[in-house]
Order: structure tokens, then sequence, then C-alpha cells
């Protein structure tokens, strides 16, 4: 199995004078509220335990005062945990000193922040070479790599302007290639899109799915939106007041929430929009492999099934049923092999597309819809219940 990239062991912040002392109050079961009311320190973070692998995008998100934040920021100590371990790579990041950890922040992670984060006097290349500048890079080779990674975003000509010229997406842009720039391993994003309307802060998201696929960037992102979560990412945890309640899968998030709070979070997304055929596809009622007619209505009645799906060594062929078979045999001119014409007219789907893509084929289909892979062979069937127990949000058979 892959070493995780990062590891977050046991990792606990409290706010306060004397944060130390109150770790056995944490310990032995106090509320948040309690230890406030108490002691006057604050519990944001109780014992977080993460591991992130690499080239994934890993979303950390909850709500307003749940500790996202707090946590993202304890990656390479902008803040000091009260107790545990960080570990990135080879590197134990608890054990930096002040210069290694200033090393660290240079070379191996770099943030993009909600807010953008730019330096107004400086015009966009400026800006996106900054981190190079700070890293003691030359003028010229930061400046080329920085020209590269603006035209990457799709900023090219901007490289003279100054921020206040831009569009907030397009300053956003400007802080995404400023971070890529360095080409640090690990990218953290906190809020990255949030201070964007709408319909620039989704383009943003399909430019960072389009960037990923190319990159295959370590990525951290925090958000207080389910939606944008699910989009991004590979796996996502949820985080309460400083606990982390559930992490997963978006899939596993939206059809298994772990608890009443996650449930809660996830009951209005549009889940045929939300979850791909592969997340509910099934394994086929029936595979058909044999090469003849008689052979094919062989394995039917051994297994007591209308129809079948026909697989070659070539892969999928067609959905094929014993009344069409029994047809076509009684036709005297006919052969013995089965032959295209008596597949029946249904359509394949992609594992990979979304249930909303494929609700009207699914629904008007006599048949649950083959799934096919880029190879052509056949990875389960798309059945009109499990879609139909989807939407009515009812829970998932195990």
């Amino acid at each position: 199995m892959t070493k995780p990239l990062i590891t977050i062991s046991n990792l606990y912040k409290v706010f306060g004078p004397k944060p130390k002392t109150i770790l056995p109050m944490i310990e032995n079961g106090a509320s948040k509220g309690e230890i406030l009311a108490k002691t006057g320190h604050t519990v944001g973070l109780k014992d977080i335990n993460l591991e992130i692998n690499k080239g994934e995008i890993f979303v950390i998100m909850g709500l307003s005062g749940s500790g996202k934040s707090t946590l993202i920021r304890h990656f390479n100590r902008l803040i000091e945990p009260t107790h545990g371990n960080i570990q990135v790579g080879d590197s134990d990041v608890m054990t930096l000193d002040a210069k290694q950890l200033e090393d660290f922040r240079r070379h191996k992670m770099s943030m993009v922040f909600q807010r953008f984060g730019l330096l107004p006097h400086r015009k966009v290349l400026d800006n996106v070479a900054y981190g190079l500048e700070v890293q003691g890079i030359a003028k010229d080779e930061r400046s080329e790599r920085a020209t590269e990674w603006i035209e990457t975003v799709g900023l090219n000509g901007y490289e003279e302007q100054y921020p206040a010229q831009l569009s907030g997406g397009q300053q956003q842009r400007v802080g995404l290639a400023r971070a890529l720039c360095t080409n640090a391993e690990v990218l953290l994003m906190d809020e990255a899109f949030s201070a964007l309307d709408p319909l620039i802060r989704s383009e943003m998201q399909d430019q960072l799915i389009e960037l990923q696929e190319k990159l295959h960037k370590t990525i951290v992102f925090i958000t207080h939106d389910l939606d944008e979560a699910l989009r991004l990412g590979d796996r996502i945890a949820i985080l309460k007041d400083g606990e982390l309640v559930q992490q997963g899968t978006p899939d596993e998030i939206l059809l298994h929430p772990a608890t009443d709070y996650v449930e809660a979070f996830v009951k209005d997304v549009n889940r045929a929009r939300a979850l791909t055929v592969e997340t509910v596809m099934q394994k086929p009622s029936l595979r058909i492999t044999a090469t003849t007619i008689a052979g094919a209505l062989a394995q039917m009645r051994n297994r007591n099934e209308e129809y079948g799906y026909h697989v070659t060594k070539d892969g999928f062929q067609g959905v094929i049923t014993e009344e069409g078979l029994e047809a076509f045999a009684a036709n005297e001119h006919s052969s013995d092999d089965i032959e295209p014409c008596i597949y029946e007219d249904v359509p394949t789907i992609s594992p990979d597309v979304a249930i909303e893509q494929v609700l009207t084929e699914t629904i008007s289909s006599d048949y649950s819809l083959p799934v096919i892979d880029d190879n052509g062979e056949l990875q389960g069937t798309l059945e009109r219940e499990k879609v139909a127990d989807i939407l009515s949000e009812k829970p998932m058979a195990s």
C-alpha cells in the first residue's frame, strides 16, 4: 500500500493562555462549550487524524467555526498545535526549526487565499513570480516561468496589469498561478473560490479540475460549500466544532452519512447531479457468453432470466432476450449463430457520467442499461429501481 504524503495524527489546538492544561478536560469528554465557560479557553481542534495521498484533491469542509481554516494552517505550522504530529513526505513538521520551517513553506507548500492576497503595487507578472523571487531565483528565469503559468491559467496578455485592473476571477487566477509557479508539492487552498460570483466560481472549479488532470498535485482544499466539495474532492473530511465527524469519498459521504449532522448537510444535494453511474451500477443479472442461440437460451433458462447481456472476447455486443432468440430460431432460414439483428435497441452508457445525464434513457428503457468502459467491456448495469431509490433518498443497500 502506498504511503500517504501527509499524515496528521492526534492533533489538538486549544486557544488560550494555558492550552496544555486543558487537554485532560478534552480527553475526559468535556464539551467545547463547557471548556469555554469554565476556563475561557476555546477548543479549535480535537484529536484530528488524517491521511492525504499524493496527487489527490482532499477537501476539508464544515460550517463557520468548525475548525477547517485552523486545520489547514497547521499543515505548514502557520498555527502551532497544542499537541499532535504532522508528517509531510519525509519531513516531521513539528521538529523543524525556524530556518527549516521557512524553507519548507517556500518550497514544499503553496497557499491560495480567499481574498487573493495579491500585492497591489506589483504587476501580474511580478505577483506570479513573487514566490520564485523569495526563493532567490534569477529574474530572467522567474519571469519565464511566471509567463508560462500566466498562460496556463488563461491570463495571457495581462502580464503588465495591476491587480486593481482585474476582475475577481482574474485576480484569483493570478493567485493560483503564483501558487503553482513555485512548483511546490502541496497546494493549500483556503476558501479560494468562495469570494467569487457563482458563475466565475464554477469556471474556476472547472479550471482547477482541468489543471489537476495534467499536474496531479496534492491539493488540500477548504470550503463550506458541499456542492463544491462533491465536485472537486477525491475524498472529503467534514468537521464540526473542531472534531472530524466523517471522512470518505464523495459517494460515501452522500450515500452513507455517518451522523445526523452529516445527513442534514447532504439532504438537499442534487444526487442525480452529484453521483456518477459507477456509484450505483449493479452486477449484470446475466452475462451471456454462448456463441449460439441454443447455448444462449440454455444459459437464460438455467438462470430463469428473460434477457441477458451478450459478451464475447471482443467485449460487450448487445442485449438479447429469450423471446427474440426464440423468434429468430423459428425462422427456417436462420442459422444458430447469434447475429447483430437479434440485439435489442438499448443504449449503452459510460460509468463516468452523472446519473442526471442518463435519466431519460434509464426511465424509458425496458431493460437495465449496460455500463460500458472505454475498452468496450461490460462493467455493470444501471437499474431503474436503483436510480429511483437514489432520487427518493432511500438508504443504499450495502
